[in-house]
């Protein structure tokens, strides 16, 4: 059987085929077909229900592209995994889905059904946990939303923190005072938040107060109004942090809580309080839990392999 399409310019052609055609090279590979690029056309040939499955997908990649969405190796990647595991093909609506942000990047989008379910949560809830394993995009989506919030002027400040909490090295043996001793704690956010911002913007935003990146222990005692506020490593939390946190939302704010509750640093034998508050809070309305699995993983693909076997080892 074949199927043809046509491009409408070069850069449709050029986004979708990828460097020296790597993009349709494993399009064919992974599902069997021969993908061949003429000129304007590009033309499929194989097996009937190959080919319409990978038709499909072309026609997915299409809407994308046209609708100037950037489509990375990684991507195409897991796009081809949708399609051998059968699951159903909703590119278009979720890449299309474009958050702004305050960079040259311009937009994040989600990548998986569980992503993009994520950030329609946070756009519709004012309390809502992103909870799984390291690399689905919990973190980097909501402080992807803060900034666009705080961008839509939909808010006044944005809050990012983190408790300070050990992973295996002893905080009394790092130089400096309190401050550097928490800060290589809160790294990660400033590194999502470089990604998605001008580093004069964020020095500018550090200097006023409408970014703060602090420990969790900084929060007790306020109220926060006309925040977004991401709680990030809260599987770290102890249960009397959790409810401080939650306590310190004030009017026309929001908050994003996430974690990995199968990788808790609390000294042995202490609960955590993102384990615990899952069923405290669970049938609260207005509240939302978003649960990630391995397949929501958008690192290198090595990460998810990595996650299975540790699942399969723990069980």
């Amino acid at each position: 059987m074949e199927k043809s399409f046509k491009f409408h310019n070069d850069n449709e052609a050029s986004v979708l085929l990828g460097k020296h055609d790597e993009n349709i090279k494993l399009i064919g590979n992974e599902l069997s077909v021969k993908i061949v690029a003429r000129g304007e056309n590009l033309c499929i040939t194989g097996q009937e229900d190959n080919v319409n499955r990978v038709s499909d997908l072309i026609n997915e990649l299409f809407i994308i592209i046209r609708n100037g969405a950037f489509l990375r190796k990684g991507d195409i990647s897991y796009a081809i995994k949708c399609i051998k595991e059968n699951r159903a093909l909703e590119f278009s609506n979720i890449y299309l889905d474009r958050i702004e942000v305050a960079s040259k990047k311009r937009f994040v989008t989600p990548k998986t059904p569980c992503q993009k379910a994520y950030v329609d949560a946070i756009r519709d809830y004012d309390i809502v946990f992103g909870i799984g394993p390291a690399g689905t995009g919990k973190t980097y989506l909501a402080m992807a939303m803060a900034v666009s919030s705080l961008k839509k002027q939909e808010v006044s400040r944005i809050i990012l923190t983190r408790p300070a909490v050990e992973a295996g090295e002893k905080l009394g043996f790092l130089p400096g005072d309190i401050e550097d001793k928490v800060s290589p704690y809160l790294r990660p956010l400033y590194d999502a938040l470089y990604d998605m911002m001008e580093v004069d913007m964020i020095n500018r935003y550090l200097e006023t107060g409408a970014i703060e990146i602090a420990p969790l222990a900084y929060m007790r005692g306020r109220t926060l109004n006309s925040s977004f506020i991401v709680l990030d490593e809260a599987q770290n939390t102890t249960p009397e942090q959790m409810k401080m946190f939650l306590t310190r939302l004030g009017f026309d704010s929001k908050t994003v809580i996430t974690g990995d509750i199968t990788q808790v640093d609390l000294p042995q034998g202490r609960v955590s309080g993102l384990i615990q508050v899952q069923s405290i809070l669970n049938d609260i309305e207005g509240i939302k839990f978003i649960y990630f699995s391995g397949h929501d993983v958008v690192r290198h693909e090595l990460v998810q392999e990595i996650i299975k076997a540790y699942e399969t080892h723990n069980h």
